[in-house]
């Protein structure tokens, strides 16, 4: 495997909302995203999610705590079956590395118009 530039991936595309895979490891899944504006709630019933923020700022909402803030490099776990929004402030992109099992729904349990069923690979 050769060096992964994380800057040169983000270049690469444009769409929001919808993660791409940048490397696997052990079960896992490494995806890049950027996202801008409010996601769809849901939780993943049976996976911890990884967020780390590598540009902007991240807000992630909960239903049954307060909201937790992420600026570049910061990172955060939302423990599996919690209940959460990721958002940005009004017009701003954030730009997100994901850690989770491959298997990963996307959206969990939820059918939304964000959700995406097939990753792409860069």
């Amino acid at each position: 495997m050769s060096v992964t530039n994380l800057d040169y991936k983000f270049s690469l595309f444009t769409d929001h909302w919808s993660p791409k895979v940048i490397a696997e490891l052990n079960g896992q899944a490494v995806k890049l995203a950027k996202v801008q504006g409010e996601f769809v709630w849901h939780d993943h019933a049976g996976e911890d999610e990884l967020f780390l923020i590598h540009r902007g700022t991240l807000f992630i909402d909960f239903e049954d705590r307060p909201t937790v803030t992420l600026n570049p490099g910061d990172l955060y776990v939302v423990p599996r079956g919690v209940k959460h929004r990721p958002r940005t402030a009004d017009g701003q992109e954030a730009w997100i590395v994901l850690l989770e099992p491959i298997a990963t729904k996307h959206t969990g349990e939820v059918d939304h118009p964000l959700t995406v069923r097939t990753y792409d690979h860069l």
